[in-house]
């Protein structure tokens, strides 16, 4: 894994966002400070690659800080956004699991740092704690039935429908003081997500903007209006 110039964080901080992590949330103390002592952490420029469609799957990822994009791409360059993994949450599991190879690339959202646990030291443990191997299967089948409902989408929803559910769904953990919601994405990744072209999805973006709804600041899109969102993502 290439190492940017970004900003690490403090070791304090690294062991925390392991032991809030979903994944490891009902392991003992100590099992996750051997963890901790075993994870290796790297930092990540916005574009870099992490690992690539193919790579061996050697580690389990998870997120300190910043965002990590889940991508796909044909021959003829089309490319597609299938998840965007924020801080707390973790990435690559499929092939540490199955130990084949990775089915996807991922690449640095924005500037990040990762932590990484490696297959050798993970199944082991998920062998021998019931716990741990539960929580997998729980991100698994919240895997499933994010791409079951995506497929769903695709196929009986429109355009603007779609959009609207993928605004809603990355705004929700980002309330803000205020009580807007937040999307930390870019227009670019949020067309690539639903799967249509940059500049269909900005026409309609700047038809919620007119109406009011949201609001396009500095690489984010604000939602003033989360209901008319809400409806428009529920309509088939």
């Amino acid at each position: 894994m290439a190492v940017s110039k970004a900003k690490a964080a403090s070791s304090a901080s690294r062991q925390a966002a392991m032991r809030m992590n979903a994944i490891f949330s009902d392991l003992a103390p100590e099992t996750i400070t051997q963890l901790f002592h075993r994870a290796s952490f790297q930092t990540f420029e916005r574009g870099d690659y992490i690992f690539r469609r193919g790579d061996p799957g050697t580690c389990l990822f998870g997120v300190v800080e910043g965002s990590v994009r889940m991508c796909t791409s044909s021959p003829d360059g089309k490319s597609a956004v299938l998840n965007l993994i924020g801080a707390g949450q973790t990435f690559g599991e499929i092939a540490v699991l199955d130990g084949l190879d990775r089915t996807t690339d991922a690449i640095a959202n924005s500037d990040c740092e990762i932590w990484g646990i490696a297959r050798r030291d993970l199944i082991p443990l998920v062998r021998t704690e019931p716990a741990l191997a539960a929580k997998f299967i729980d991100l698994l089948c919240a895997r499933l039935r994010w791409t079951s409902e995506h497929l769903e989408e695709v196929i009986l929803h429109g355009l603007e429908a779609r959009l609207a559910h993928i605004v809603i769904k990355f705004a929700e953990p980002n309330l803000q003081m205020d009580g807007s919601l937040v999307v930390n994405m870019t227009q670019q990744n949020v067309s690539e997500m639903v799967g249509i072209s940059r500049e269909r999805a900005n026409k309609i973006i700047s038809g919620w903007a007119e109406r009011g709804w949201v609001l396009v600041k500095n690489r984010t899109l604000v939602l003033l209006n989360a209901q008319a969102l809400r409806n428009i993502a529920t309509r088939s």
